[in-house]
């Protein structure tokens, strides 16, 4: 299966290396190690879409995640090379949604698919609105 054609843009594309402490005891990669290379794409499309995550927080905005699901498709081996593909799915008044795909080195092969649903909220964790400037990085 190749990569969704209807993916939302802008987006970002994180190349990984797998680790052989990313792997079980089956030599496959762990199913909770999907959310880190998950966490790591969506770091890098913030900073790639203008500043680092660190930097959003410093301005008083924290995207705690409220949900997250992952569909696994075809199992990723030691030391194989991947690209997780991330987007923007949805924007909420005050919440949205980052969408993936995990794929093989030449993008032929759909490893796993998956969302992360982020709540947006001030430092104490108070709900937000998702303030214009972060939107627009986005665009």
């Amino acid at each position: 299966m190749a990569a969704n054609k209807d993916f939302p843009t802008p987006d970002c594309w994180y190349s990984h290396f797998i680790s052989y402490g990313e792997t079980d005891a089956m030599g496959v990669v762990y199913h909770a190690e999907y959310l880190h290379l998950f966490e790591r794409a969506r770091s890098k499309f913030i900073r790639e879409s203008g500043m680092s995550y660190r930097e959003a927080e410093e301005r008083g905005i924290m995207l705690p995640v409220r949900e997250a699901n992952c569909r696994y498709r075809t199992p990723i081996v030691y030391d194989q090379e991947i690209f997780v593909h991330v987007g923007i799915e949805k924007w909420g008044r005050a919440s949205v949604n980052f969408i993936y795909e995990i794929m093989n080195r030449d993008k032929t092969v759909l490893h796993a698919t998956g969302m992360t649903g982020h709540a947006c909220t001030d430092k104490s964790g108070k709900p937000v609105r998702i303030p214009d400037w972060l939107k627009e990085m986005f665009e």
